[in-house]
């Protein structure tokens, strides 16, 4: 088939067309804002923008006894503010010279998708459905930031924003930058003062110390990495300036990790470091550790209903579900750290709901046969959860 024939035959895959076809680099989604506000208006379903831009839509539940679910998605993507122009390479979206926008217009289509077809069948009994379009998750998370979380009612949350169909992420790791920095008592000249043994060479002094430091994977449980650091840049002197006792050195780690405990531990293991360093060079030198928490952890709740519900469902469509964890961030880490307008703590999972290859390049594509089974397996996810 045509790509035309494909979108006038599966609505889905359209209303992802459509999407995907208004440009929005982060902070530019107003554009998409608007299309997501008019959809609304054409299907009967009550939204509001918020002061940030974020869009919040809800449909009321039909059985106040069960509990709402929140879907969340973000409107911006990679990418400028150029044309997007999209075609079908085989089974695949593409778009012409440019990134597709599949992270994250297939989250919003799916969301969109199904708070239609449920309002479309008020006989259906649910516990409501909220749904949350963010600014900026690409950039800096500024958008889930400035949410305000005291108006979501639900509890669980499903990010729509992974890239594999049947995935189910339930942990995921946090970024914290940590700075370094060695400053010796005097500097001096390689010459005249390199006999002065009170004078240490800053460079040579962190050097020395970050061989003591961790780097790599700090722990790992069921051969998937919770914790991690990893060592950025080094920074001492001028590489091409010799004759000079560096005075000051300093580098950059960064730390990951989806445990809060074993983040602290890690961050005991290198402030020890500092210490006995400090120590041995007393009155010759000191170095200092800052850490800075970029964005905190998100750590799997003892909660299973959600995983085992998803599994079930994907098995049942003939999908191979993915319950597992990653290394990276997401906007599950902010649900993770807030509560809910009953002072719930959020419960979320990032789910993946088409197979998205190549993901923020201009070889970014989806498999439209994905986005049909995605679609199916939110539906159905939906379903057994007001069951």
């Amino acid at each position: 088939m045509e790509l035309k024939e494909i979108r006038e035959k599966y609505e889905i895959v359209d209303l992802f067309c459509k999407l995907a076809e208004i440009p929005s680099p982060s902070l530019e989604e107003q554009k998409v804002a608007d299309f997501i506000k008019e959809y609304c208006a054409e299907n009967n379903l009550k939204f509001q923008q918020d002061n940030y831009g974020n869009v919040i839509i809800k449909v009321d539940a039909t059985d106040c006894s069960k509990q709402p679910l929140l879907l969340s998605a973000h409107m911006d993507v990679i990418g400028d503010d150029s044309p997007v122009e999209i075609y079908l390479d085989g089974d695949l979206l593409r778009a012409k010279g440019r990134t597709l926008g599949a992270d994250d217009k297939i989250g919003v289509a799916n969301a969109l998708y199904l708070a239609k077809k449920i309002t479309e069948t008020p006989e259906e009994s649910h516990g409501g459905l909220e749904i949350v379009f963010t600014r900026d998750e690409e950039s800096g998370m500024s958008g889930i930031r400035n949410l305000d979380f005291s108006k979501i009612n639900s509890k669980y949350v499903l990010v729509l924003d992974s890239d594999s169909l049947g995935q189910l992420m339930t942990a995921g790791a946090s970024y914290t930058q940590v700075k370094i920095t060695v400053k010796s008592v005097k500097g001096g000249h390689s010459g005249i003062d390199i006999a002065d043994t009170s004078r240490k060479n800053a460079a040579k002094l962190i050097a020395e110390l970050l061989a003591q430091m961790p780097q790599g994977v700090f722990y790992s449980k069921d051969n998937q990495v919770i914790t991690s650091c990893n060592l950025g840049g080094i920074k001492a002197g001028d590489v091409n300036v010799t004759n000079i006792i560096n005075p000051e050195a300093c580098a950059s780690y960064s730390i990951r990790s989806s445990s809060r405990e074993m983040e602290e531990a890690l961050k005991n293991v290198m402030t020890e470091c500092i210490k006995k360093f400090n120590k041995h060079y007393e009155n010759l030198a000191s170095a200092e550790i800052v850490f800075e928490e970029h964005l905190p952890p998100f750590e799997e709740v003892k909660d299973e209903y959600i995983p085992i519900l998803f599994e079930t469902v994907a098995k049942k469509l003939g999908i191979t579900p993915e319950i597992s964890s990653f290394h990276a961030g997401a906007e599950t880490h902010i649900y993770a750290n807030n509560i809910n307008s009953k002072g719930e703590k959020f419960a979320p999972y990032l789910v993946g709901l088409a197979n998205v290859c190549s993901m923020h390049s201009s070889d970014e594509n989806v498999e439209y046969n994905s986005i049909l089974q995605g679609a199916k397996l939110l539906k159905a996810t939906f379903d057994v959860y007001n069951s």
